[in-house]
């Protein structure tokens, strides 16, 4: 079993940035892809970004290529995601997911304000 937990969102002018984290518990998240997800008010739940197991691979939804960066530490057992130049439409909460989505975090709030 694996606990995901999301941390650093927050509130942030556009043009902003944030990083947010998802510290796993429970097991190692080495052998797993790993992903975030985001749910804006209204809207359903939609893909952001994947990582490999081995970091080595990721993939971006086209709205945040070139902003956002996905990246991990097996050794910590936490992902990362690195959002630059966020705009008021990135407002949402964001989900960290595990095993193609056999997992989930509670979500972290992001809010950019214009």
């Amino acid at each position: 079993q694996v606990h995901l937990v999301e941390s650093g969102g927050g509130l942030v002018q556009a043009g902003g940035s944030l990083r947010l984290s998802c510290a796993a518990s429970g097991s190692t998240i080495s052998s797993y892809v790993m992903g975030w997800f985001r749910q804006a008010p209204g809207k359903e739940r939609e893909f952001v970004t994947t990582i490999s197991a081995s970091g080595g691979t990721s993939s971006y939804a086209n709205f945040v290529k070139g902003r956002f960066t996905i990246s991990r530490d097996n050794a910590k057992n936490t992902v990362y995601l690195q959002m630059n130049s966020l705009k008021p439409e990135d407002t949402a909460v964001y989900y960290c997911n595990a095993d193609g989505g056999n997992y989930w975090g509670q979500g972290t709030q992001v809010t950019v304000s214009s």
